[in-house]
């Protein structure tokens, strides 16, 4: 996969005016600095980036959407980042660290040898440190690769345009690229990709994808005992549990 070639798609798909533009490298200095809070962090960050690069600066002068405000956040800027990862790193505490290091809520385009990955993630203001943000959720999808789009990747890839997202604010905008990184994700598990901006289906999706992912936690724990267990009646006792939270997931499925 050309590393390059895939940032330059999804840059392409985003569809951003001219004067959204940057182009320049950030140091993993600052990422050190910023968002490392353990030495094993900025191990991860000195051994796994090979480079990452501010895209694009999304405000209201570059793309005439308005910042927002209130008691809980402040959107003045979206940050289009992309991030090459060199072979073995640690990319999905990579993915958090640099969302953590950055201060505005940031776009990230991040590649590896398994594909690209695109990820958001809403910030708050910290509540007992003062001009410090914190990350209330992150959201992921990864495995992408621009020579071998599926179908239900096309059409997001088609959905990520500025032209196609809800546009009252900064923070609308950035939620509904966020909403769309989620319905690839529910895409993955149902088959079918829709986008929508309608605050309950997007809400009732994300109670859905939180529910997949803990109950397949919760099954691949099980799981984990089963094999261990010795005793019949034990084994017996996890597989119907096993089965209870399958049903439990396909009743979820119905909301992705």
């Amino acid at each position: 996969m050309n590393t390059n070639a895939s940032i330059v798609a999804i840059v392409d798909a985003l569809g951003l005016p001219p004067d959204a533009g940057v182009d320049a490298r950030v140091p993993k200095k600052l990422l050190v600095e910023q968002g490392a809070p353990t030495s094993a962090d900025k191990r991860a960050i000195q051994d796994g980036i090979d480079e990452l690069q501010w895209l694009a600066a999304c405000k209201p002068t570059t793309i005439g959407v308005p910042s927002f405000t209130d008691d809980t956040r402040e959107y003045l800027e979206i940050a289009v980042v992309s991030c090459a990862f060199r072979p073995a790193a640690k990319a999905a505490r990579l993915i958090e660290l640099i969302h953590r290091a950055i201060p505005y809520p940031v776009l990230l385009v991040a590649t590896d040898e398994q594909g690209l990955a695109l990820s958001a993630a809403h910030k708050r203001h910290a509540q007992n440190e003062a001009n410090k943000v914190v990350i209330e959720r992150l959201v992921s999808v990864v495995g992408i690769r621009t020579d071998q789009l599926n179908t239900s990747e096309k059409s997001f890839l088609q959905s990520l345009a500025l032209a196609k997202q809800p546009r009252r604010n900064l923070f609308i905008l950035y939620e509904g690229w966020l909403a769309r990184i989620e319905a690839l994700n529910a895409a993955r598990l149902n088959g079918a990709f829709a986008e929508s901006d309608e605050p309950e289906t997007i809400e009732r999706r994300r109670e859905a994808l939180e529910a997949h992912s803990r109950l397949t936690r919760e099954i691949t724990s099980l799981r984990a005992k089963a094999t261990r267990e010795k005793q019949l009646n034990r084994r017996i006792d996890f597989n119907l549990e096993i089965q209870r939270l399958q049903a439990e997931i396909s009743a979820h499925n119905k909301n992705l």
